[in-house]
């Protein structure tokens, strides 16, 4: 079953609510062991690297979308009931259109989805 701070953070980054994200990511982060301290992490930093986007910060989002792409690599694709092969493909997609300087804000096509199966609970 999915923490509800979880399903929170997810319906953040869905509505474009990146500080908000980052909040209530680091709350879960800071209390959390592995695998899913690096699995909360890597999330929070996207979604900071998408609030440095919004901001015009091109180089802190491209440093971000990096670091947290690495550590959302390492986990299991179906952490905590994400489809996180997706949404890394359209992380590395944003990561791409990024390498080129931006004339105006670029859409972030990021999305976050519940896996079509939840893996059990313990």
């Amino acid at each position: 079953m999915m923490r509800p701070e979880l399903a929170l953070a997810i319906t953040q980054f869905n509505n474009g609510e990146f500080y908000a994200c980052h909040d209530t990511l680091e709350a879960l982060w800071l209390e959390a062991s592995e695998p899913e301290r690096t699995f909360y992490q890597g999330l929070l930093q996207i979604a900071v690297a998408c609030y440095h986007l919004r901001r015009g910060n091109q180089r802190g989002a491209i440093l971000l979308l990096g670091e947290g792409r690495r550590r959302l690599e390492q986990c299991d694709p179906d952490v905590c009931g994400l489809d996180l092969t997706t949404f890394l493909t359209a992380v590395a997609a944003l990561q791409v259109q990024l390498q080129t300087p931006l004339d105006s804000e670029p859409k972030i096509q990021l999305h976050l989805a519940v896996a079509k199966s939840l893996p059990d609970s313990p």
